[in-house]
């Protein structure tokens, strides 16, 4: 398996993956809106030099993720860090590790450019990415709450 820069042939793919996504989330989240729904720009992705997108590819494309530079809060220790986002294995191939080559290579990359802070959202619900969130060695340190309101 290797893990590579995604390209505009990869898009029907990554479009795929992103329905994935969408679908594994939706339980989690009463805010989504109905479908059809987008979350990510991969055209802008692949372009900016601040982001780096990647798939796995054993044989076809199984996996993807993506790395972000952006700018913290000034009141943290480090100016900026890398948000990881899109991490997508399809369902036939969970299990061999492919989201922990992903994230390695998304953290190589980030690295070589000074990074040395990385962030990443998941669902609490969402036991097993937490699971291998944790295995990859990142910690949970915020819990976004919310609360509609009625009139």
């Amino acid at each position: 398996m290797i893990v590579r820069k995604a390209t505009a042939a990869d898009l029907p793919t990554l479009r795929e993956f992103e329905q994935g996504v969408i679908a594994a989330e939706r339980p989690f989240d009463p805010t989504l809106a109905p479908d059809p729904i987008r979350y990510y720009d991969f055209e802008r992705l692949i372009a900016r030099e601040d982001a780096h997108l990647v798939v796995a590819v054993d044989d076809e494309v199984v996996g993807s993720g993506y790395v972000r530079i952006d700018r913290s809060e000034p009141f943290l220790v480090h100016k900026q860090h890398g948000f990881i986002g899109f991490m997508f294995v399809k369902p036939s191939h969970r299990g061999r590790g492919i989201s922990r080559v992903v994230l390695d290579a998304l953290e190589a990359w980030a690295r070589e450019r000074g990074i040395t802070e990385l962030r990443l959202e998941v669902y609490p619900q969402n036991a097993v990415a937490i699971r291998s969130y944790e295995r990859a060695g990142f910690t949970p340190i915020m819990i976004t709450m919310r609360k509609p309101t009625h009139t």
